[in-house]
């Protein structure tokens, strides 16, 4: 009687199976089998959402924007931008940020920028996988703790 680990050459059935063409996968490893692509603004919500978990920032782009933004929450079926105030430039491996932030009054200027450069870094880094050469940050406002916020004249009272 013949074991049945065996086939006709002597070698046991896995290592048969090892030696297989069908077994193995020409061209290594499953991620080099393919590309992947990472839209702009794919980046820029990462990075909007980890600069907005920075204590300091108030809020994130120019007034301008804020105040459109305002309206465009307000309209029923319209979402928050979490990429307002972020614009990046990504290429295969890399990726370039522009940020533009509103602080808190008091807090220093200088920390939260390093703080937001940081968590922007780690988060698309660790996200994307891509390597992030540059985040710029302007600081294009202060709120003032007696400031009301800026929301858009109800035109319906």
């Amino acid at each position: 009687m013949t074991d049945m680990s065996e086939n006709r050459g002597g070698e046991s059935e896995t290592a048969a199976v090892r030696r297989s063409p069908l077994a193995k996968h020409s061209g290594g490893d499953a991620g080099s089998r393919g590309r992947t692509t990472i839209a702009d603004g794919v980046v820029e919500k990462i990075a909007g959402l980890a600069a907005r978990d920075v204590d300091g920032v108030h809020a994130m782009g120019s007034g301008m924007s804020r105040t459109f933004g305002a309206v465009r929450d307000r309209v029923p079926g319209g979402t928050k931008s979490v990429s307002r105030g972020v614009k990046a430039e990504v290429g295969e491996v890399q990726a370039a940020l522009d940020l533009e932030i509103v602080v808190e009054y008091g807090v220093s200027i200088a920390d939260v920028a390093r703080d937001v450069r940081e968590n922007v870094i780690t988060a698309v880094e660790r996200m994307t996988g891509l390597e992030v050469v540059e985040v710029n940050i302007a600081v294009s406002d202060v709120k003032l703790p007696d400031e009301e916020e800026e929301e858009p004249e109800r035109r319906i009272q």
